[in-house]
């Protein structure tokens, strides 16, 4: 009789355990949601975290205390002046821009990937590339901009309809906030549905690019004159290159005086904080429904900008301000309160997703997971780092030497990043650095060849450097409200 209690008891304990194995198993087994924020033009510099006292960003800052933050992140550049648009096909494709350049018809993007996972996929925001792209990518869409840029008053959204097709674009409110508001109602929508199946989110906003017309609450957030320059602040750029035409330099006059570039700042970081706010609320909703913990957060940015530096207003550049952004990822699998200093690109985002989700290693792209990074196995994925503009500007950087190149010009600069992080002592001519400028000649052409660049170094006939500021002239575009008519366009006739 006592055997039979014995052996009863056993058979209970081994159900009990074997109950308790098959959830502890769930549990571990289950998949991280997938939550991608991503800004507009946004500088590495303008957040909080990354040592900017007079930002306020307290949720990005949380966020990367939570998760980590990588200090030198990069878009490889662009092949016309909206290098959004290649940025975006870049870390959809997690291809390089000689390989996607800023189109993704027939790409295979990560978003297929975490469907063909399981993943419910959705999308909101902005796009700035094909429709069809865009359908093929995600199963749910809310606030979907195809476009560019737009006053943020006047975004022309889409949903889907009933075919999983997007719809007639309406204008529904400020984009910043319209674009949360979509989120959040697929997040709370996704917990109530009582399905296991996790979800991947891509967030785009439109903020801060241009205008820069914060939303009322948020105008004089920052006091005009409040906000110190740019250490690299200059009056114009001290020699012409490409196009200094080009429409993100249209937003002031030459010179730029230096309480247009200060004004600009103020409305700049309003933008910033009023996004910061948003984001707070997305994190909150997470919260709520309990898929904070589970949930693998990235907040990145499609590009820089200048906003001042280097006589500069725009990301058309090679310059640190122009292609360096903003990278955090915060989750399951990502260490905590890390800053990491590898050199890394905005696509190699793709496979590093893919690694830390589970998914299998994807075969078609170019960039590399940064998964042994954060982990700690790795102290970086490459040892130098390539960006281009156009056929008319080349870069190359180490972790402490970055070279430009100007083909139209025969011109070139060479700065050391960590005596001279703002980039303004060019040693180029300097005889004392001849080696090291030759070297990194050598390893910008070996990058071009390995990136299937074909754009010549040097190209005839060779144009000139200098340049009269006060023969430009400008006018305002279309997308600029009454707000940035009145305080940037005053007496330019609209």
């Amino acid at each position: 009789m006592q055997d039979k209690r014995t052996m009863g008891g056993l058979a209970l304990l081994l159900l009990l355990w074997c109950a308790f194995a098959q959830v502890s198993f769930a549990q571990q087994s289950k998949k991280p949601n997938v939550l991608f924020l991503f800004a507009d033009d946004q500088r590495a510099d303008a957040l909080g975290s990354s040592g900017n006292p007079y930002i306020q960003t307290p949720h990005l800052d949380q966020l990367a205390s939570e998760g980590s933050r990588f200090e030198n992140a990069y878009v490889m550049g662009g092949n016309h002046g909206a290098v959004c648009a290649a940025s975006r096909a870049m870390l959809l494709s997690g291809k390089s821009l000689f390989h996607v350049y800023d189109k993704l018809k027939d790409e295979r993007t990560f978003p297929m990937d975490f469907a063909e996972a399981g993943y419910t996929t959705f999308g909101t925001g902005k796009w700035h590339n094909e429709r069809e792209a865009f359908e093929n990518s995600f199963q749910q869409a809310k606030n979907v901009y195809l476009g560019g840029m737009a006053d943020h008053y006047g975004v022309a959204m889409r949903d889907y309809d009933g075919n999983g097709k997007l719809d007639e674009p309406t204008t529904r409110g400020y984009s910043t906030e319209v674009f949360a508001e979509g989120i959040i109602d697929f997040l709370n929508t996704h917990a109530r549905s009582g399905k296991d199946n996790p979800f991947l989110a891509y967030v785009a906003f439109t903020a801060p690019h241009d205008p820069y017309s914060p939303i009322a609450k948020y105008i004089g957030y920052y006091p005009d004159g409040s906000l110190p320059l740019p250490g690299n602040y200059m009056p114009y750029h001290p020699f012409e290159f490409d196009q200094l035409m080009v429409r993100d330099e249209l937003l002031t006059d030459w010179p730029r005086k230096p309480e247009v570039i200060q004004m600009i700042l103020s409305d700049y970081y309003a933008l910033i904080t009023h996004l910061d706010e948003q984001i707070g609320r997305i994190i909150q909703t997470l919260k709520d429904n309990d898929q904070y913990d589970n949930t693998i957060i990235v907040y990145a940015a499609d590009n820089g900008l200048a906003a001042g530096s280097h006589g500069l207003l725009g990301k058309q550049s090679l310059y640190e301000h122009s292609t360096k952004v903003p990278m955090i990822i915060k989750g399951p699998g990502v260490p905590q309160n890390e800053t990491f200093d590898a050199m890394v690109y905005l696509y190699d985002l793709y496979p590093t997703l893919s690694e830390l989700a589970g998914l299998p290693k994807p075969s078609q792209v170019d960039g590399e997971s940064l998964v042994p990074i954060l982990n700690g196995n790795e102290e970086g994925v490459r040892n130098s780092l390539f960006t281009a503009y156009r056929y008319t500007v080349r870069a190359v950087r180490t972790p402490e030497w970055k070279l430009i190149r100007y083909p139209e010009r025969d011109y070139t600069q060479l700065f050391n990043l960590r005596n001279d992080p703002l980039e303004l002592n060019n040693l180029a001519e300097n005889k004392a650095y001849s080696s090291t400028k030759e070297e990194l000649i050598t390893m910008l052409k070996e990058w071009q060849k390995s990136s299937g660049d074909t754009a010549a170094l040097t190209t005839k006939p060779i144009k000139q450097l200098e340049y009269d500021p006060s023969t430009l002239t400008r006018k305002p575009d279309r997308w600029q409200p009454e707000y940035t008519l009145k305080r940037y366009f005053e007496g330019v006739e609209k």
